[in-house]
């Protein structure tokens, strides 16, 4: 069993997903604490009905990126936190961060890496008229989706879809994936902790 903190700055769906499997014992995983960019996200008001702990706060409180990584650092420690997982978290992360979790820090990004990094990736993909895009799990790194990847799984693109169709089968994918790559990934990080 491994203590990983799920950030997110929105809905929190795919949070919902990996408790889930956390709550099913498909993901040998205890959610130690939730943290969000965005005061007021939904994301916070889902942790808080099951019982987790949630650290919010909003970066322009901060004088800088360091700042607040700092905080989240000590929050993180607070909850014994072994693996950061990022679950439609909208943030860069940072130095602060990066170096306290060498390789414990994994993302999940709607498109096919390295095709369509950084914000938007749906509306990019529909943009370039590309007939697949897809989902990807990755290691963070200094970079912007740049990250060694872990898996990835296609997803098509249909003739004149919306961009709120491939979204939410886009969605649908990630719920599906992500539990079962963070399994594999909390394996291979307990294997190396020991």
């Amino acid at each position: 069993m491994i203590n990983i903190a799920v950030f997110a700055s929105g809905n929190g769906s795919n949070f919902q997903a990996i408790y889930e499997a956390v709550k099913h014992q498909r993901l040998d995983a205890n959610i130690s604490l939730v943290v969000c960019d965005r005061p007021g996200a939904q994301v916070i008001a889902r942790a808080k009905k099951v019982g987790i702990p949630v650290f919010s706060f909003s970066a322009k409180d901060y004088e800088s990126k360091s700042a607040y990584e700092e905080d989240l650092l000590i929050k993180l420690r607070e909850h014994r936190v072994q693996l950061v997982v990022l679950a439609g978290y909208m943030r860069i992360v940072g130095e602060t961060l990066l170096e306290a979790f060498p390789g414990g820090i994994v993302n999940i990004h709607p498109s096919l890496l390295p095709s369509f990094p950084g914000k938007d990736a749906v509306e990019q993909a529909v943009a370039a008229g590309v007939k697949v895009t897809g989902v990807t799990v990755h290691y963070v790194d200094e970079g912007v989706d740049t990250g060694p990847i872990i898996a990835q799984q296609s997803v098509s693109i249909r003739e004149g879809e919306s961009i709120e169709a491939v979204t939410k089968r886009i969605h649908e994918v990630e719920h599906a994936i992500y539990p079962k790559i963070l399994q594999k990934v909390i394996h291979r990080h307990l294997s190396i902790l020991n």
